[in-house]
């Protein structure tokens, strides 16, 4: 890759999803590497854009998603600006690129952040099949995949007989390159906020609370694991919830706040709650891939208990003891190890940097691409 083109299909700056984050940080990690180019919808903040140039090309509306008048404008302007390579964040504009490629040449690569059909068939759409179809046409059509978790690159080769050499691992990644030093002080000033106590553990859970899979977790967590944890009277804990769009019925959780529930909302930095965090809780159930909460949760030195569908995509081998699974729907199970691991400072291994540090996830997927096709970098 020399010079490239990226379409992302929706705002992404600032972000508040884990699925915007992941696209923000590559962008600026891979802009800072090449000479990268993005067209997205006007409502980005552009501005928040570091290394790379952004044109605010797609519509508001849904619409933008056939909006063939698009053909055109790319075709003119990948020849104007001598890219090379289209990126496509999810596979729905890949109709778009490969049009383009058709008039230009340019080589098409795929980002995938889930297997989309089975994200969407596990909410209940209807036309998940419709959507799989595509898909999976999309993935056999494109010069190059790149896969968030090793489950999806393996699903592709082996039910969808995608050519393994086009494959490529693109992990969601974490800013944090090592252990990190100040989690004392980060608990220190997360207690003053919320005034907990010197001697009570804390418990986090964070996500978008208006996307289903995340609801679904934040209701099994006040319902069916903080009661059994509430049974353990020697246990001294709050559950710290933090994230934007808690419905509204749920009354900004005021009906827990005895129960060792508090309700943070939208937090400037998660990252300082992780820091502060002793014990990440993960019970999701739905919505696939990779959980990008918790890859941040055990890089920022919490442990991490999650069910073993919320743990599908995060690298187990380098996990070491900061992640541990549980079989979904056994609550009981994962209550007592939030209870049993409650009180182990453990470190988190180095090689989950070596695997999830952004630094090292770029420089590796420039090596893997340069072994496919010219990838020139801006120190070139």
């Amino acid at each position: 890759m020399k010079k490239v083109l990226a379409i992302a299909p929706y705002p992404y700056l600032p972000f508040f999803s884990g699925g915007q984050k992941f696209i923000a940080h590559f962008f600026e990690h891979l802009g800072s590497a090449i000479d990268l180019t993005v067209i997205s919808v006007a409502e980005n903040d552009f501005s928040l854009a570091k290394s790379y140039k952004t044109i605010p090309l797609l519509k508001k509306s849904f619409s933008r998603y056939i909006d063939r008048s698009l053909i055109a404008k790319l075709i003119n302007l990948t020849k104007k600006e001598g890219f090379d390579t289209i990126i496509c964040e999810h596979p729905y504009f890949a109709w778009l690129a490969f049009a383009v490629r058709k008039r230009t040449g340019v080589k098409v690569i795929i980002h995938t952040h889930n297997i989309e059909y089975q994200r969407f068939r596990s909410t209940g759409k209807w036309w998940w099949p419709v959507l799989k179809q595509y898909e999976k046409n999309s993935f056999e059509k494109a010069d190059g995949l790149f896969f968030i978790t090793p489950e999806d690159r393996e699903f592709a080769i082996n039910n969808w007989k995608i050519e393994k050499e086009k494959c490529i691992d693109l992990p969601f990644g974490v800013e944090i390159k090592s252990y990190p030093e100040d989690k004392a002080y980060y608990r220190q000033t997360v207690i003053q906020k919320h005034a907990i106590g010197d001697n009570e553990r804390i418990f986090l859970f964070n996500g978008l609370l208006n996307y289903q899979p995340n609801i679904e977790a934040l209701k099994i967590i006040l319902d069916k694991i903080n009661p059994l944890l509430i049974a353990h009277a020697a246990l001294k804990y709050k559950i710290i919830i933090c994230g934007k769009g808690l419905p509204e019925e749920m009354n900004d959780l005021k009906d827990y706040r005895d129960k060792n529930i508090i309700y943070a909302g939208f937090v400037d930095s998660i990252e300082a709650y992780l820091k502060a965090t002793d014990i990440f809780l993960n019970p999701v159930q739905s919505g696939g891939g990779v959980k990008t909460k918790m890859v941040e949760a055990i890089a920022y030195g919490a442990t991490v208990i999650a069910t073993e569908t919320g743990a599908t995509g995060i690298l187990k081998d380098v996990c070491g003891d900061k992640l541990v699974i549980v079989a979904d729907d056994d609550w009981e199970g994962f209550a007592k190890a939030v209870v049993e691991d409650t009180n182990k400072p453990i470190e988190t291994p180095a090689e989950y940097y070596n695997y999830y540090s952004w630094e090292k996830i770029i420089n590796n997927l420039l090596i893997r691409l340069s072994d496919h096709t010219t990838c020139q970098t801006k120190d070139n």
